[in-house]
């Protein structure tokens, strides 16, 4: 019975949500600015089936040359994708699954966060706020962002994890905390970059606040939280970072994506125009960017709850005790001023910080930082509801009332927001649209092509796409047997005369050439590579072989899952031993 009473505010806000996710369930898909989804998912799914772990890179984007994608941009949302595309759904209902599983889980995560800080009521408004957010379906339905709209599901259990870390200083805390901030890294790491900064500061607090009470446990526990973290994710942030350099990345740096042409103008934090196009500069652009009304109007109750609790906590008949409830006024008053700090740095009066942090180009769009102001004003709208609650209970009056209100509340966000959450238009579209190589080798490929080497030649029209990946003059040789996967090539050569192989594939450090099983020079050129073939019948293989950077980062993520393993075990054997002796 009480596991019953736990999971129905679970099933609740599940139920509430699915109005988000409806345009789902619908046969066909929609377009959206990144249409590439369904695409990466089917590479995804095809490298894993290829044995390749983790996936690095896919054989049949990149116009065919191959591409490092998920080297570099964050894998977790199409692993959860390729894993259903594995078990046998086809790569458009796998995706789908993906889709509607990051969007619920924003208002799940928010639940389990803002129902301890707020109540049960508190906690449910505050996961509706988050999950209807204008930003978060602009995420989904606008820009198809998927991998931003799975790191705004963690957020909420990351911070959850910190604050019962401080509250309870248990290990199985950390190990939620270190999953989620990983969860974000691996997810999006732009949302990571946006998130760390908020996340070090209240890690810092609390490591003050725990020292001067004497709880070191606490302080290596919260410090081990961020680190556990990043040992998880390091797989995949070491060798994005490092190996960089090998594509053409940074030219997405300026140009139409110039920061200074993407501030938002104030109004639009209030009422902007919905729409599917882009963003321009100055006021018109083709997106929206409010916060919504209702999220403000809430906000400002909420921070007018705080000033009461405020000047009013000296009051003996004052209905919150500050010091009764500090973790969740503290928690509040954080987001305050994370709202304030986000909603700023997404106007012009912040260009200055802007140009003054060379990192802060790589976010390009000032407006990414709605994804953070919809994740502190869905915690006001929680702490708001809260505060009428706790002034009911000390009235006692009947709370039919308070339910009542909770219900025109609830009401009136569905009624205005959940009109934001439909595509333009449903295509009819299946599976093979999608996945055919003509598609995936031009159309997806000049969608996402950043990741190319520097300097590579692309194709400039359809025809010029490769099909063969191995090319031979068939005067100088022949090829007798040959066989690919997104993992390399094998094949037996016959060569009449010695000649020049040409392959393929875009070069990569991780591409190794192999004649007779031995290894020979790759020349990396400007429409894939070279190999020198000598006379005589030869076992060529054409093998992707993680670099050094990359077996180091896996040996890192290792340790940090073998550290979070050994945590739990001994956290279990200690639990055990207070409880029998």
């Amino acid at each position: 019975m009480n596991f019953i009473k736990k999971i129905i505010p679970f099933v609740f806000v599940i139920i509430l949500s699915l109005w988000a996710v409806k345009p789902f369930f619908a046969p066909g898909f929609f377009p959206m600015h990144d249409d590439t989804q369904v695409a990466r998912v089917y590479e995804m799914n095809k490298s894993l089936s290829d044995g390749m772990f983790p996936v690095r890179w896919v054989s049949d984007l990149g116009y065919g040359y191959g591409y490092p994608i998920f080297n570099f941009y964050a894998p977790l949302a199409y692993y959860i994708g390729g894993f259903f595309n594995y078990l046998g759904f086809d790569s458009l209902v796998s995706t789908k699954i993906m889709m509607v599983l990051g969007i619920l889980l924003a208002g799940i995560f928010m639940y389990v966060l803002a129902s301890w800080l707020f109540g049960k009521i508190g906690g449910i408004i505050a996961a509706l706020f988050y999950t209807y957010a204008p930003y978060h379906a602009v995420d989904i339905y606008v820009r198809g962002d998927v991998a931003e709209f799975w790191a705004y599901a963690f957020i909420p259990l990351l911070f959850y994890g910190l604050l019962m870390i401080y509250e309870k200083s248990k290990w199985g805390f950390v190990v939620i905390g270190a999953i989620a901030y990983a969860g974000i890294i691996l997810s999006h790491n732009l949302t990571a970059m946006m998130a760390t900064p908020f996340l070090l500061i209240i890690t810092a607090v609390y490591c003050y606040m725990a020292y001067r009470n004497k709880k070191m446990p606490t302080v290596y526990y919260l410090l081990s939280t961020i680190f556990l973290g990043l040992l998880l994710s390091a797989f995949y942030w070491v060798p994005a970072l490092l190996e960089m350099h090998y594509t053409n990345v940074f030219s997405q740096i300026g140009g139409g994506a110039d920061f200074r042409d993407h501030f938002v103008c104030i109004n639009q934090l209030w009422q902007s125009p919905w729409g599917f196009g882009g963003s321009t500069s100055g006021c018109a652009d083709g997106l929206s960017f409010k916060i919504g009304k209702l999220h403000m109007i809430l906000s400002f109750i909420g921070i007018t709850g705080l000033i009461w609790i405020w000047f009013s906590s000296k009051k003996k008949d004052f209905f919150i005790n500050p010091k009764k409830h500090n973790d969740k006024i503290f928690f509040t008053l954080l987001s305050v001023f994370g709202l304030l700090i986000s909603s700023i740095l997404t106007l012009g009066i912040s260009k200055f910080t802007w140009e003054n942090i060379s990192l802060m180009a790589f976010f390009q769009y000032p407006w990414r930082f709605l994804l953070l102001v919809s994740f502190f004003s869905s915690i006001l709208a929680g702490f708001s509801v809260w505060v009428f609650e706790k002034k009911i209970e000390k009235s006692k009056p009947n709370k039919s009332f308070f339910y009542m209100g909770v219900s025109v509340l609830i009401f009136i966000l569905f009624y205005v927001n959940a009109e934001l959450f439909v595509p333009q238009t449903i295509v009819n579209k299946t599976n093979s649209d999608y996945t055919n190589l003509e598609n995936l080798k031009w159309t997806m490929s000049k969608i996402s092509d950043e990741y190319m080497p520097k300097g590579f030649n692309k194709p400039t029209i359809q025809k010029d796409i490769v099909n063969e990946k191995l090319v031979l003059n068939p005067s100088d040789a022949k090829i007798l047997y040959q066989k690919q996967n997104s993992q390399g090539i094998t094949a037996v050569i016959d060569v009449f005369n010695k000649t020049n192989l040409h392959i393929n594939m875009a070069y990569f450090p991780a591409w190794n050439a192999f004649l007779n099983r031995q290894k020979i020079n790759v020349t990396p050129l400007k429409n894939g590579m070279n190999v020198i073939l000598p006379e005589g019948r030869h076992n060529l293989s054409i093998d992707f072989m993680q670099t050094p950077i990359e077996k180091f980062a896996n040996a890192v993520s290792l340790s940090g899952l073998f550290m979070l393993i050994i945590g739990i075990i001994l956290s279990v054997k200690i639990d055990y031993e207070r409880k029998n002796f």
